[in-house]
């Protein structure tokens, strides 16, 4: 993966910074590939400078894995209206209850709550990560990569939702990368991008078959995560970080294998609350 970013920094260096993320330094993204059906995402929130982790990482992320499904009174759910009458008449005759138009809103929630996790300040300071570009794009990779896997464990219509999921999140990307500066070269670079993406996802996939060791995962989530220089694997300072997140990725890989099939296509769950999780252990 590194000499394609490598190759890619070297053309985007002198880019404007895109809600105060200096692309110089790390950037990274996936191909064009527009929905028109499908509203922008938000934008992502400010950037903000790194700050030391206070959370004792060692005890994070060893409790019993449990459904992120949100509870039927959660204020935090996300239904669908329910209209009476001449309205939902005439919404039926539209296809407004169809299988694709309730596809599309299923994706659109789903791809909420991989930006909830991703643009808060949370994840970067359990973490202690610097939000850069690259690191929020590396880490939607990660979280895309924990849904659409889940979702593809439901068979054909797991991944066809999956697929209006990734067009959602390919708008979304392709929004960040135009006010970014990249304009003239926007769909050679989304292209090339793209196979960064796949590339992440297929050694995500690699690290968690029976056959893999289990300090592949943890290898896998220095390259595309950590790793500025290429090194294969971190150092003694950084492992114990790194060691961490990988605890959090199985978690959330077992959290999401007992999430129910109506929770995931509605997107009517939530990744493990870090905010909480931080605070847990600082009490500890």
């Amino acid at each position: 993966m590194l000499p394609r970013w490598s190759r890619a920094l070297s053309h985007l260096s002198k880019l404007r910074s895109f809600n105060s993320i200096e692309l110089g330094k790390d950037f990274s993204l996936i191909h064009r590939q527009s929905y028109a059906a499908v509203a922008p995402a938000p934008a992502p929130a400010d950037s903000f400078p790194p700050t030391k982790s206070s959370v004792n990482l060692d005890k994070m992320f060893w409790s019993k894995p449990c459904s992120l499904a949100l509870a039927p009174d959660s204020p935090l759910r996300v239904e669908d209206p329910k209209y009476e009458g001449i309205r939902r008449i005439v919404l039926k005759m539209m296809l407004f209850y169809g299988k694709q138009s309730k596809s599309i809103r299923g994706a659109n929630v789903i791809y909420r709550r991989v930006l909830s996790q991703v643009d808060k300040p949370a994840i970067y300071e359990v973490f202690n990560l610097e939000k850069t570009f690259r690191m929020t794009f590396s880490l939607l990779v990660l979280h895309m990569w924990l849904c659409l896997r889940r979702l593809k464990a439901e068979g054909k219509d797991g991944v066809e939702l999956g697929q209006y999921v990734y067009e959602i999140y390919n708008h979304d990307v392709e929004l960040r990368v135009s006010k970014a500066g990249v304009n003239l070269l926007l769909t050679k670079w989304m292209k090339e991008l793209e196979k960064i993406f796949y590339g992440n996802i297929v050694a995500y996939d690699a690290a968690l078959l029976p056959e893999a060791t289990h300090e592949e995962l943890t290898e896998v989530i220095w390259r595309n995560i950590f790793s500025d220089d290429g090194t294969s694997k971190p150092d003694a300072a950084a492992l114990r970080t790194v060691q961490a997140m990988a605890r959090y990725v199985r978690h959330e890989v077992s959290c999401l294998s007992l999430t129910d099939k109506e929770a995931m296509f509605s997107g009517n769950f939530m990744f493990t609350p870090l905010e909480s999780s931080s605070a847990d252990s600082v009490r500890r």
